[in-house]
């Protein structure tokens, strides 16, 4: 058996105890759920003529029911067709148990920072150019991992906190922007109130754009 991938077919929300998804292949009573970092549990079959319309109990395992976006990753399977026991460990790094949340956007706007010594990935949905902007870490963010990447191939547009830039380098290295040659993203660290790329090579010349792309 394997985990089964689909997709939100309308947004819910963090009340909402059905989920309407795409595809209903892979689902049955008492099989986890996953969206974004939220854990749910399946509670009866699908009804045969809607196998799509799918009911559950909401936040299990310790996650915490929340809203979530048209289009939002799904996943469903056993106990332990989740790799590490990710139904009891869903929001931990599995070695060093710092807390990691996932959220998901499928509008331009700004990427919701991670708390202080925890770590963030926001996944941007679909292959429309949106414009997310991404503000100036504080002090006591030190350590604080923010990793942001598309689900699909998009240009969407990356800025960083526009009067400082990406390692204090100056406002010419604010913007990222991706590439449509494959789902591509980036990984910034904050450190002293501001974004670093982790391994960066040095910052030379004068650009107004910083791309990502496969190599």
């Amino acid at each position: 058996m394997a985990l089964n991938t689909t997709t939100l077919n309308g947004a819910i929300g963090a009340n909402d105890t059905t989920l309407r998804v795409t595809s209903g292949t892979g689902f049955g009573r008492n099989k986890y759920v996953r969206v974004g970092d939220e854990f749910m549990l399946q509670t009866a079959d699908a009804d045969a003529a809607s196998p799509t319309i799918i009911p559950v109990q909401r936040g299990v395992n310790g996650t915490v029911a929340q809203a979530h976006v048209n289009s939002e990753n799904v996943v469903a399977g056993t106990g332990d067709e989740f790799a590490g026991s990710a139904v009891t460990t869903a929001a931990n790094y599995p070695l060093s148990g710092r807390q990691r949340r996932v959220l998901q956007y499928v509008a331009s706007g700004a990427i919701t920072l991670p708390s202080p010594g925890t770590d963030m990935v926001a996944v941007l949905i679909g292959t429309s150019a949106l414009t997310m902007t991404v503000a100036a870490p504080t002090k006591d963010m030190d350590g604080c991992m923010l990793t942001i990447f598309g689900n699909a191939k998009s240009a969407s547009t990356i800025q960083f906190d526009g009067t400082v830039g990406l390692g204090n380098a100056g406002s010419g290295y604010d913007i990222i922007t991706l590439q449509t040659g494959g789902n591509v993203g980036v990984q910034v660290m904050a450190i002293n109130g501001f974004w670093n790329i982790p391994s960066a090579p040095a910052i030379t010349g004068t650009t107004t754009a910083i791309g990502v792309a496969v190599a």
